[in-house]
């Protein structure tokens, strides 16, 4: 500002590069955090689906008549989880993974939901989940 009350061009020319600078900045923050919980959902819906497999894995490799309780957590949202003879696959939110275990004697597909307890056991026609 001179004596007289006026702005100079230089300092708004210069007060708008800033403004530019900061959108910026801005701009790639926000993609870098939206990134970054999005990994860490993916991250936690594999963490379920890994842990559903080696539980049903170690149920198949005990003998007839061993049973385990599992509860899928709720706190991650909505998601349904279908049981097939060698694969997990989990829908959610618009995604879809899948993992592979051990394959185990399933005769019928099943499909398990989040926020819901199961009792997956072995029996002699072969790994029941109800």
């Amino acid at each position: 500002m001179d004596n007289k009350g006026f702005i100079s061009i230089e300092y708004l020319f210069s007060l708008f590069i800033l403004i530019i600078i900061a959108l910026g900045v801005l701009f790639f923050a926000s993609s870098a955090i939206g990134s970054s919980l999005n990994i860490e959902d993916s991250l936690a819906h594999r963490l379920i689906l890994d842990d559903l497999s080696n539980q049903i894995s170690q149920v198949n490799s005990n003998g007839i008549g061993y049973s385990k309780s599992i509860k899928l957590p709720s706190d991650r949202g909505y998601f349904e989880i279908t049981v097939e003879r060698n694969k997990l696959t989990m829908e959610y939110a618009d995604r879809k993974g899948e993992t592979l275990m051990m394959p185990a004697d399933m005769d019928s597909k099943y499909k398990l939901v989040s926020g819901r307890s199961y009792l997956i056991t072995k029996t002699a026609d072969g790994v029941v989940i109800t």
